[in-house]
């Protein structure tokens, strides 16, 4: 298991080609998920989103070119991104509570919440024998990675999906694939890689995954092997990082007794975490900061950022309309 700290984070970058780090602040929490239940409203659990302000039930066609404002730094990005909210689970009375998110370490002041994200060559390292040109997303690209049915056995073979228990924020501690055992002084980090082959082809597929493929055997930030035949195509690494405020439940979690911590589709497993992708940047703003070289968390020259304080004017409506906040008997969607 790897333990990182924000030092050994900016070592790794120091080898990289090209790439981008940059905080969305929270554009909504609502029931909606419109990778994997398109049109539904409301969808079977509530969602953590981050990114532009077309986000709705039914997302076709380039979302990007329709975006008015997004909730991201780098201004030219209206993708959406979005992850199973966490719940604390109350051990006496079997409440629920929703946990908040709190800021990543080193993003831009201002950011409320939200998720980090990355966008690099080749994992933060390179290979030139081995590596790939990077061909970016076309509009309408969407996928997911990991699955909430997944079990301990085949979550411990899960690929860049992780945890870490906070010391502090700048101190992540070891890496884990489940939930920590005992109370994190400073939150719990979840991290979500993708994969970075494409098919070349599909912009989505029947489990929004198939279309993709991750060289990668487990750990996320490593150097990855070339696209295989079948998906031959690289892409820009996509990655989440969400660091969750597990710290106001610590004191209600009694030595000794099970984790409390609870996805909100009733996954009491940290197997099952998972995430959604839909790419939504401006015209060829992406491509021309994924064909930069030598530069990492700025706008690799070509992408403009904003302010946090005018991305946090950025908003989508409340379209399902249900208590998530508070003490709550039953996490929403679930008797």
């Amino acid at each position: 298991m790897k333990s990182f700290s924000v030092s050994v984070v900016a070592a790794l970058v120091a080898t990289v080609q090209a790439g981008l780090r940059f905080g969305c602040s929270t554009l909504t929490i609502q029931r909606l998920d419109p990778v994997v239940q398109p049109g539904q409203n409301p969808s079977t659990h509530l969602h953590h989103v981050v990114g532009g302000n077309q986000f709705n039930a039914t997302m076709t066609g380039d979302v990007g070119a329709r975006g008015t404002c997004t909730t991201c730094q780098m201004s030219q990005d209206f993708s959406n991104y979005w992850t199973a909210v966490m719940y604390f689970k109350h051990p006496t009375n079997g409440s629920y509570h929703r946990v908040p998110v709190i800021n990543n370490a080193a993003l831009a002041a201002g950011t409320t919440g939200g998720i980090t994200i990355y966008y690099t060559q080749y994992d933060l390292s390179k290979d030139n024998l081995k590596q790939q040109p990077i061909t970016v997303f076309r509009p309408g690209f969407r996928m997911t990675v990991g699955n909430p049915a997944t079990n301990a056995t085949e979550g411990a073979k899960h690929i860049g999906l992780s945890y870490n228990c906070l010391q502090t924020l700048l101190n992540r501690g070891p890496e884990m694939r489940d939930f920590p055992t005992k109370p994190c002084p400073a939150g719990i980090f979840v991290t979500h890689h993708f994969p970075a082959c494409w098919d070349g082809v599909n912009l989505d597929s029947p489990d929004h995954q198939s279309h993709m493929f991750n060289t990668i055997d487990l750990d996320g930030f490593t150097n990855a092997p070339p696209c295989p035949s079948s998906h031959p195509v690289r892409v820009p690494q996509v990655t989440y990082e969400t660091v969750w405020d597990t710290t106001q439940f610590s004191k209600l979690w009694k030595s000794g007794d099970p984790n409390p911590f609870v996805w909100s589709f009733e996954g009491d497993s940290g197997f099952g975490t998972h995430a959604d992708y839909m790419f939504g940047w401006k015209g060829d703003a992406l491509a021309l900061a994924m064909n930069k070289s030598e530069c990492f968390y700025d706008g690799c020259g070509s992408i403009t950022k904003q302010d946090m304080s005018v991305a946090n004017k950025c908003t989508v409506k409340d379209m399902v309309g249900e208590n998530i906040d508070g003490w709550v008997s039953h996490l929403p969607g679930f008797p």
